[in-house]
């Protein structure tokens, strides 16, 4: 059973629990390259610090590589496994021969991600190091001993998932040590995310260009290729909406010319911060919509959901909190003469139809993304807004469960379309662009009048 939707999902819920530590404004967030990087990118932007990427390269046993006989770091800082060491007999000499090997790879994949600027100056400030998890904890017990060679005021290691004998071994290294969850059995890193797909050197680039504003020349010095990781744009004005029982966050975003506004409904487990919502709301900006993202779930909430995973399925709650962000809307003065959309995922999409049903006079058009509309039970025959459900082409049982729902579904106009190609996630490339690009025509057509979208 995993954890986190994928690594910014992971991150945000990181960000969260550090934002609980009395952390400087002037600390910095180090990535270990490459998985810790869109990690540490999420720290960074949600607690507005400084980021940054630490290269850390395993040496290898000459005769067998996947046995680490120590590791190298940022800084020429190098650590041994002296028992590996002795136990085989290693010289010096064939020591050094690997670590100069490795060396050049350090120094190369620091030159490709930073470009010729000079790493951030780590003296006397709170350093926040920052990995997608822990197995061992030998790279990040590394990176710390090359920290400190740089006297930072504090060292802060932070992981959404790591054995807890990694994480007791670690503390007694660091300042504090902050992990999510230690899960036992442990099983691997990967066990623990429902995406846990490579991330690239173009990935962990393009992460530190948003981080530092590197040029897109100095970008282009390198490696090329798709990116895994989505862009990210601003957040929006913070709004608060009252529903009744609780105050929820979100972010509204209204570009000139729109006469028309989206509300997001997050599947399981995610949160108004999803990359994949905030790259499909740009899109949808381009059409002239505006657009709310909201957590349906206060941060005690998600606590509680992170350790039992009931609340993202009571769709009762979820509808009655997006109800209560439909009328926040009506009564906006920004957005109170707009026709309202709705844009549901996961289980998210369930909770988009019962409050489509609840409030048909403001809600104008639904499209589902990769949703299980079949969760609003009884209330999908009192829909009347038109409805697109999109769902990938290799999601066969939520196909199934989407053509299911489109006949019960009362509204006259209806409609389920199939990306060629995608997952449940849409992590294939150009998929969940579809998916925007059709979400988008659908909103512009029922909201207001058809527009081509701007160029991206």
């Amino acid at each position: 059973m995993s954890l986190f939707l994928d690594r910014q999902h992971g991150g945000r819920q990181l960000a969260r629990n550090l934002s609980n530590l009395d952390i400087p404004e002037d600390a910095i967030v180090l990535g270990l390259a490459r998985g810790g990087v869109p990690i540490a990118h999420e720290v960074a932007h949600i607690l507005d610090l400084e980021l940054d990427v630490f290269v850390v390269r395993k040496l290898g046993v000459p005769a067998q590589p996947e046995l680490a006989l120590g590791a190298i770091a940022s800084g020429d800082i190098r650590v041994l496994n002296e028992s590996i060491v002795r136990v085989l007999g290693l010289s010096e000499e064939k020591i050094d021969r690997v670590a100069d090997r490795e060396r050049v790879e350090l120094h190369r994949r620091e030159m490709l991600y930073r470009g010729d600027r000079e790493p951030l100056n780590l003296s006397g400030r709170t350093v926040i190091i920052a990995d997608d998890g822990l197995a061992t904890g030998a790279s990040m017990a590394v990176a710390i001993e090359a920290i400190k060679a740089q006297n930072p005021a504090q060292i802060i290691a932070a992981v959404p998932v790591a054995p807890k004998r990694t994480c007791e071994e670690l503390r007694e290294k660091v300042d504090q040590m902050v992990c999510l969850a230690t899960p036992d059995p442990f099983f691997g890193v990967g066990a623990w995310y429902d995406d846990f797909g490579e991330t690239t050197d173009e990935d962990v680039r393009r992460l530190l260009k948003n981080g530092y504003d590197l040029s897109d020349d100095e970008l282009a010095n390198g490696q090329s290729g798709p990116a895994t990781i989505l862009p990210i744009d601003d957040y929006g004005q913070l709004v608060q909406i009252n529903t009744g029982d609780v105050i929820l966050e979100g972010n509204l975003q209204i570009p000139p010319g729109a006469n028309g506004v989206v509300l997001f409904a997050h599947g399981s487990g995610s949160s108004r911060f999803s990359p994949r919502n905030r790259f499909v709301a740009g899109i949808l900006r381009d059409f002239q919509l505006g657009t709310l993202l909201i957590d349906l779930l206060t941060s005690d909430e998600e606590a509680i959901d992170q350790r039992t995973r009931h609340l993202r399925f009571d769709i009762d709650l979820l509808a009655n909190r997006l109800v209560g962000a439909v009328d926040w809307l009506t009564m906006n003065p920004r957005t109170q003469t707009f026709k309202i959309g709705l844009f549901g995922s996961s289980t998210g999409a369930a909770a988009a139809m019962v409050a489509a049903a609840t409030r048909p006079d403001p809600v104008r058009a639904v499209v589902s993304r990769g949703g299980r509309p079949d969760l609003a039970g009884p209330a999908l025959k009192d829909v009347r807004a038109p409805t697109l459900c999109l769902v990938g082409s290799l999601d066969l049982p939520v196909i199934t469960l989407n053509q299911e729902a489109i006949e019960k579904i009362g509204a006259h106009q209806k409609q389920m379309g199939l990306i060629p190609g995608a997952s449940h996630l849409f992590s294939e490339p150009g998929t969940l662009e579809q998916v925007a690009n059709q979400a988008g025509k659908w909103f512009r057509r029922f909201l207001g009048d058809e527009a081509r979208p701007a160029a991206r």
